[in-house]
């Protein structure tokens, strides 16, 4: 039985960093002749799933408020949307969304970041796996950008939230980039500017919010101004005390108006976060990521813990609810928030806008031409 993320309190024994499988047997074979022993065959050798190629990140530009990149495909051909699989969902057949969300009674420190909630695979098959579920999300993606086209007020906001690190980079290049760019948009968010603070904190959210038809991720988001601002003290705690309910209402607003909310918190152990850091200073290649100020955001770590219990417990709410996908491991993660999204988008059901001429006629005027 799978465990939900609420259960996963102990680490998974696991040998060189994947899961332990039980020894193939070989498949039995023909019926045996009489007098004659029965030979097996000789077990076939399971097909690997082609991998999805990533892009390079597209050059994204002439929109305000917008991120400076998009990662994308190139858009795989369109594929029937399939009812929620075991294979698609984890292994028990509950839903990524089931295992992940946050409830009542949820403690983050209670949580395994090494963890792989629905999952029993290893690196590999996890790979294979985000890869699969690609042609299906540009399909159901396609139909919730062509539904716009006829009216639709429908579209999807993702937030990556996480600690240095964790691994927003890494879901925007392999998640993100399963989707076709024309309908997808991504927006960092930075320490505000001058002109973002002399509004109030939830102006620049809401200028970044969706178009219908599309899709767009927060790389961060509104949860900074009680996150980073709470534990660095720079605004009274009377202050980022109110801005959980008006977080809570502007989310109500925004799912009212046709825009599905997913916020995903990528959570990972101060030893991995150690170990990312340090790779991060060995390799040349790497030196670029790297910033003297994530050892001093680093030193604050029980602090943003407490910081982020608080947002778990104070906002996931049904109309915008919280997932917390254990990311010590970056091929789940990856594999967790496609699925998270992938559900999402199952659930919403787009679907093709019928024709708004006669189909019939513009054939023979085809033909004719």
């Amino acid at each position: 039985m799978t465990r939900s993320v609420q259960d996963q309190k102990a680490p998974t024994k696991r040998k060189g960093g994947k899961a332990e499988k039980d020894p193939k047997r070989p498949k039995a074979g023909k019926t045996a002749k009489a007098n004659k022993p029965e030979k097996p065959k000789k077990a076939e050798k399971p097909k690997k799933a082609t991998k999805a190629a990533i892009s390079e990140k597209a050059v994204k530009s002439g929109k305000k408020h917008r991120s400076d990149h998009v990662v994308a495909l190139a858009a795989p051909a369109a594929v029937e949307p399939t009812p929620a699989s075991p294979r698609a969902a984890g292994r028990s057949g509950t839903s990524m969304r089931e295992l992940l969300a946050v409830g009542p009674d949820f403690e983050l420190a209670a949580l395994d970041p090494a963890a792989t909630p629905g999952f029993d695979g290893d690196h590999d098959e996890a790979d294979e796996r985000t890869a699969d579920v690609g042609p299906e999300l540009a399909d159901l993606q396609e139909r919730l950008y062509a539904e716009a086209k006829n009216g639709s007020n429908r579209s999807v906001l993702l937030v990556i939230q996480g600690m240095d690190t964790s691994g927003k980079g890494g879901v925007m290049r392999h998640v993100v980039g399963l989707l076709d760019p024309q309908g997808v948009d991504i927006t960092a968010f930075k320490a505000p500017t001058p002109q973002e603070r002399a509004h109030p904190f939830l102006w620049r959210i809401r200028n970044a919010l969706p178009e219908p038809g599309t899709i767009m991720v927060f790389d961060r988001s509104q949860y900074e101004d009680v996150l980073i601002v709470r534990v660095k003290n720079l605004v009274p705690a009377a202050t980022w005390s109110r801005r959980y309910g008006q977080i809570n209402a502007f989310e109500k607003t925004t799912v009212g108006k046709g825009t599905t909310i997913i916020k995903v918190m990528l959570h990972i152990s101060r030893e991995e976060q150690g170990r990312r850091l340090g790779e991060r200073l060995a390799r040349p290649d790497k030196h670029w990521k790297y910033n003297p100020g994530d050892i001093d955001e680093r030193a604050r770590w029980d602090d943003y813990q407490q910081a982020y219990q608080a947002v778990l417990d104070k906002t996931s709410t049904g109309h915008a609810p919280w997932y917390v996908v254990p990311a010590d491991r970056k091929w789940y993660a990856h594999l967790a928030v496609a699925e998270l999204l992938l559900e999402t988008l199952r659930e919403l059901n787009p679907q093709w806008p019928a024709a708004t001429f006669d189909v019939q006629e513009e054939r023979r005027r085809l033909a004719e031409s």
